[in-house]
């Protein structure tokens, strides 16, 4: 049974720093492109982050800078760290897999596997 479990959400005032955490099992997970996604209310889920299997990232525009993904497949957990935080990073973050490589940020279509979510709020 596939199961990735994320943690590190919360309540943080502009500019501060989370880390987000995503244990995966039942997997090979070393084999597999993660990624972070996250969804705000009454907005379509979007893609943050993605590290491929060899540690190369991918961002989105807006988070360039200020987020780093990464991952220790010896431990198969995947990390989110989020510095100079700001009210327009609130969302529900999610941790995501997929098993064929894109090269590039991935699509919420391409997901194989998604953990259930931490919220992430960010206000003064």
């Amino acid at each position: 049974q596939v199961q990735l479990v994320e943690s590190g959400g919360g309540s943080v005032q502009p500019g501060g720093s989370l880390r987000l955490s995503c244990a995966a099992s039942g997997i090979t997970y070393s084999t597999l492109y993660m990624a972070w996604f996250r969804q705000a209310p009454g907005k379509e889920r979007e893609g943050v982050a993605t590290v491929a299997r060899y540690g190369y990232t991918y961002y989105k525009d807006s988070v360039k800078g200020r987020f780093t993904i990464s991952r220790d497949n010896a431990k198969n957990t995947l990390y989110l760290q989020m510095n100079s935080l700001k009210p327009e990073d609130t969302a529900m973050y999610y941790c995501a897999a997929a098993s064929i490589p894109r090269g590039r940020l991935l699509d919420s279509s391409e997901v194989n596997y998604w953990g259930q979510g931490t919220q992430v709020t960010v206000s003064s």
